[in-house]
C-alpha cells in the first residue's frame, strides 16, 4: 500500500517505465551542479536515483529547490526518462520537489562516506549512520537471517515463543548479571532463555525457538563482546545433541543461501563475496590434538581461546562444529558422556574463528543436574522450580543459541559486533 508521500520506492523502478509519472520520497545525497544542468541523488533505502533539471527548461524554482543542504528529507515528483549515461539507465525529470522538513542544524559527519567519520561519532548518531549504503547494508542482512531462521525452523515444525526478561536467579550462574530492584525484591536481567525453552519443551510444545535479547554484565572493550545481545535459540524435544547439531548446520546453511539470494546488492556494497560452504564437524579432543601439531599448545580440558579458534578456522574452514567439550567448561545443564563423563554432549559453531553459536544435549534427571549444581558450587535449592519440573516427565532434549550481531558480523565482513547493533549497549554506551 502507498502514500500520498511515494508512488514507489527506488528499488521499484526501471526502464520499461520511461515515460510514467512517479512521486519518490527520500533524503538528499548528493547536489553537483555543472553550470546549465544541476542533479540531485535521491536516496531511499531500497537505492539512489539521479533527478535531471536542465536550466531555462525546467521550472526555475524546482531549480532552487534542487539546491538544498545534502539529508534534507523530500518528496520529488516527476517523470521517468530513459539516459543511457545515468548510472542505473534512467533517470527523473522533476515536476516538483517538496523539502517536508527543513534541516534546523547541521549534519554531524558525510554519509555518502567520502569522508571518513569514526565509529564512535557514527554511533552517538546512530539514526544518521542508518542512512549510510554501508550501515543500512548490515541491518538488511540482519533482517534477511531473522526471517530465514523463523522460516527454516516453522517448516520443521517449530513453533515461537517469548521467553521474560525478567527472572528471579541468575539463569546461568555467576555474577556476571544486571540486578534490578523488582517491587522490593531482587530480580535479574535474564543472560539467557535457556531454563525457559525447556520448560516450554517439558510443557509438550516439542520444537520451540524464540528471538529474544540477553545481557551480560562482562566489563569488556573487545570488538565481538556487548552487554546486550539477541540470540536466536531452539530447543527440541524427544532429541539429543546429534538432532539439534543436524538441525543447527541445516539453518545456518539455510540462513547463508538466504542471504546470498535475497541481498547481492547488499553484499556488493559490503564488498563481502558470501560463499556458500558445507559445516564440518570435529570432536574437541581431535581438534586440539590438530592445533598442538600446528603450534598453539594447549591442554585437554582447556577451553579454546580466540587465537585457538582462528587457527581452527585455517585447519578445518571457514564453518566449524567442534563437539564433545569438556564437562567442566560448559554449562551445568549439559548432558555427560555416558562413556566419558570427562566429555559431554555440547557443541560450539565456530564461523571464521569467532564462535557463534552455542548448544548441548540437555540433562533431563533431576537427580543428575541436582549433581551438576552442586559440584560447581551451586545450591540446587536456589534452582528448586526449574528442577522440580524434572521430576514430573521430562524428556530427553537439546538445543543451541545463534548471536545475531556475531553472525550478522561474520556474514557482513564486519571487524567490530558495534557495527552490528543497531544500537549497541556496552559498559560505556547507554544512549541513543
Amino acid at each position: 500500500m502507498k502514500s500520498r508521500y511515494r508512488s514507489h520506492y527506488i528499488g521499484e523502478l526501471d526502464e520499461g517505465m520511461n515515460g510514467k509519472e512517479v512521486t519518490l520520497s527520500g533524503w538528499v545525497h548528493e547536489v553537483r551542479d555543472i553550470g546549465s544542468v544541476i542533479f540531485l541523488l535521491l536516496r531511499d533505502h531500497t537505492g539512489i536515483i539521479q533527478v535531471t533539471a536542465k536550466k531555462g527548461v525546467v521550472d526555475e524554482g524546482i531549480i532552487k529547490a534542487m539546491s538544498m543542504p545534502k539529508e534534507s528529507v523530500v518528496m520529488v515528483k516527476g517523470m521517468v526518462k530513459d539516459n543511457k549515461i545515468a548510472k542505473k539507465g534512467y533517470e527523473i525529470i522533476p515536476t516538483e520537489i517538496i523539502n517536508l522538513n527543513p534541516l534546523s542544524s547541521n549534519i554531524p559527519f558525510e554519509t555518502t562516506g567520502k569522508v571518513p567519520a569514526d565509529l564512535d561519532v557514527r554511533l552517538d548518531y546512530r539514526y544518521i549512520d542508518l542512512r549510510r549504503l554501508e550501515t543500512s547494508a548490515i541491518f538488511n542482512i540482519e533482517s534477511t537471517i531473522l526471517g530465514g531462521f523463523r522460516e527454516c525452523l516453522m517448516k520443521e515444525g517449530f513453533g515461537e515463543f517469548r521467553p521474560p526478561s525478567l527472572v528471579k536467579e541468575a539463569t546461568e550462574g555467576g555474577a556476571e548479571v544486571f540486578k534490578v530492584n523488582y517491587f522490593g525484591e531482587t530480580a535479574y536481567l535474564a543472560q539467557s532463555p535457556q531454563l525457559y525453552k525447556q520448560l516450554a519443551v517439558i510443557g509438550g510444545f516439542d520444537r520451540v525457538f524464540c528471538v529474544t535479547p540477553v545481557f551480560r554484565a562482562e566489563k569488556s572493550n573487545t570488538t565481538y563482546h556487548l552487554n546486550e545481545i539477541t540470540q536466536m535459540d531452539i530447543e527440541m524435544g524427544f532429541a539429543d545433541h546429534d538432532d539439534a547439531i543436524d538441525m543447527l548446520e541445516y539453518t545456518i546453511e539455510e540462513i547463508i543461501k538466504g542471504v546470498q539470494k535475497k541481498n547481492k546488492g547488499d553484499l556488493e556494497k559490503l564488498g563481502v563475496e558470501l560463499k556458500s560452504a558445507k559445516v564440518t564437524e570435529v570432536e574437541y579432543k581431535n581438534a586440539v590434538k590438530k592445533l598442538n601439531e600446528n603450534g598453539h599448545k594447549m591442554e585437554l580440558g582447556e577451553d579454546f581461546n580466540r587465537d585457538a579458534e582462528a587457527l581452527l578456522a585455517k585447519l578445518y574452514g571457514n564453518l566449524l562444529i567442534v563437539r564433545e567439550y569438556p564437562t567442566a567448561v560448559r554449562a551445568f545443564y549439559s548432558m555427560p558422556n555416558e562413556k566419558d563423563p570427562f566429555y559431554c554432549h555440547s557443541y560450539d559453531f565456530i564461523y571464521g574463528g569467532l564462535e557463534i553459536a552455542s548448544g548441548a544435549q540437555r540433562i533431563h534427571s533431576a537427580e543428575l543436574l541436582e549433581t551438576a549444581l552442586k559440584s560447581r558450587g551451586e545450591d540446587p535449592k536456589e534452582f528448586e522450580f526449574y528442577i522440580n519440573a524434572f521430576r514430573q516427565g521430562a524428556p530427553p532434549h537439546a538445543g543451541w543459541s545463534i548471536g545475531l550481531e556475531r553472525l550478522g558480523m561474520k556474514i557482513s565482513g564486519k571487524d567490530n559486533i558495534k557495527e552490528c547493533a543497531m544500537f549497541p549497549r556496552d559498559r560505556k554506551r547507554l544512549v541513543p
